[in-house]
């Protein structure tokens, strides 16, 4: 009997431990392409009547198209401190974009998506814009990611007119811009100076995204790719330059598609494909004035820099084969915040100790729910002003500064024009399903929404404060300095 129930147990051991390894070895792969400064209709597949996307258009047609995801705040750092954290960036510290001058960055007491994902495992890589810190305790490799190539902030941080020539060293710019710097890792490899270094970003950043994928294969990985680009002052590699009806800018955003393709068909050559989450976004709306070098964001209002539609809803195209049916448009609100704890539900990680803003949508990618897990989200800009709350097929506005062309043309041919600052001076309420491009305000018609939208407005404040009512909030945590 004894020898019966051993042999039973080596039988039952022998046949666990191939499972075990399976299942490690099924854990879906994740990657994050992120652009800066792209408009909402900025692919074929969200309207651009005059920029080719293929790839993505494709993504799209056979995984999900979001067409009510938004960045989480209308400006560099701000945003991608929210994608990474899955907390509102002034909840963790993080306002406005960081200069080379700052000495301040992602707090390290702070989680990030790849710290969640490298403690399950995960070998994790980012190739690009990283803009949360550009000293030594604040780049990638201090907060999760085992490899970083790319730039530490903006690519228009640097001693450069719009020309694209190095200014000299009495210019304003050369007082407060060093050389752009190209990191590998922790050190500068080389330091952007031309327009020409610029055209090279797009398809050097895909080489190395490509690389990484190669040399992980047989793991699973965490890769991110924050494209500099169309952030200006932008630059197109001569493979694409003049492919596109919509001059140089819609050059670079077909370039950016090809990188997506050179992504994708290294994945489907190595059948990881259909076991990746593919996730494709932008940090914010586009830099209207500087015209012709910027995007659109039509039909929405206004864009960068402003809590308008136009300034923080964006394209967003997901797929994941493995996990869900494709071939989908999903109308539901998300945000960027809600991708780290959606990405830990799928795979299995352990959330971040500290609160954080985001909520799983895992149930709306599968299709078992279209209701958002938020009761609203809330748009701040500027130093902790809470300019709007979106609230089922509701945007309210309460009364704040913003900027605006009016209706005045941007600038031509990387030169921008200046804004205007326009000011509500009351409450703005619009029907968002009727009205996507905000025009009306209905808000006399529907005091009850009003005062609804109120309240979760107070409650938020409670936690996360307002500027614009001098309200100090209980639940904001520092970010990151030197000093600590």
């Amino acid at each position: 009997m004894k020898y019966f129930l051993f042999v039973v147990s080596v039988i039952f051991m022998s046949s666990f431990k191939p499972k075990v390894a399976e299942e490690k070895k099924l854990a879906p792969n994740v990657v994050i392409v992120f652009t800066d400064d792209q408009g909402y209709q900025d692919l074929s597949c969200f309207g651009s009547p005059n920029i080719d996307t293929p790839h993505l258009d494709k993504i799209a047609a056979d995984g999900l198209r979001l067409t009510n995801f938004y960045a989480a705040q209308a400006v560099c750092s701000a945003s991608r401190a929210a994608l990474l954290t899955g907390c509102y960036p002034n909840r963790i510290g993080i306002e406005g974009a960081l200069f080379p001058q700052n000495k301040i960055g992602i707090n390290p007491m702070e989680t990030t998506l790849a710290e969640m994902l490298q403690e399950r495992g995960y070998k994790t890589g980012i190739f690009g814009k990283w803009h949360l810190g550009h000293l030594s305790k604040f780049l990638p490799n201090n907060h999760g990611f085992d490899e970083f190539m790319g730039i530490p902030y903006s690519n228009d941080m640097w001693p450069v007119d719009y020309e694209g020539n190095q200014v000299d060293k009495n210019h304003p710019k050369a007082k407060r811009y060093p050389q752009l710097p190209f990191f590998k890792n922790f050190d500068v490899v080389k330091e952007i100076r031309t327009l020409g270094d610029q055209a090279q970003l797009t398809t050097e950043l895909t080489d190395a995204a490509v690389d990484f994928i190669e040399r992980n294969k047989d793991t699973p990985f965490f890769l991110y790719v924050p494209h500099p680009m169309p952030h200006t002052p932008i630059a197109v590699s001569d493979k694409f330059k003049g492919k596109s009806d919509q001059g140089r800018y819609g050059d670079v955003i077909m370039e950016i598609d090809w990188s997506v393709g050179q992504i994708m068909n290294k994945l489907k050559e190595h059948q990881l494909d259909k076991n990746t989450i593919f996730i494709f976004t932008s940090d914010n709306g586009p830099w209207l004035n500087f015209g012709n070098h910027a995007g659109s964001a039509s039909p929405l209002r206004e864009g960068k820099g402003t809590a308008w539609e136009g300034g923080q809803r964006e394209p967003c195209v997901v797929s994941y084969p493995n996990g869900f049916e494709g071939g989908r448009v999903i109308d539901t609100p998300m945000m960027t915040i809600d991708l780290l704890p959606t990405i830990a539900e799928i795979t299995g990680a352990k959330l971040p100790e500290l609160k954080i803003d985001g909520k799983s949508v895992w149930d709306i990618w599968t299709g078992k729910s279209n209701k958002s897990p938020h009761d609203a989200y809330f748009f701040y800009y500027k130093s902790n002003e809470l300019h709007g709350v979106r609230y089922n097929d509701w945007k309210l506005y309460f009364p704040h500064t913003y900027r605006s062309l009016n209706g005045r043309e941007g600038g031509k041919y990387g030169y921008p024009v200046n804004y205007d600052m326009n000011e509500t001076d009351e409450i703005e309420l619009y029907d968002l399903k009727k009205d996507i491009s905000e025009s009306k305000n209905v808000a006399n018609q529907h005091p009850k929404i009003v005062l609804e939208i109120k309240f979760l407005a107070n409650e938020i404040r409670k936690k996360l404060g307002d500027k614009l009512l001098n309200i100090e909030g209980t639940e904001n945590r520092p970010v990151g300095s030197v000093e600590q």
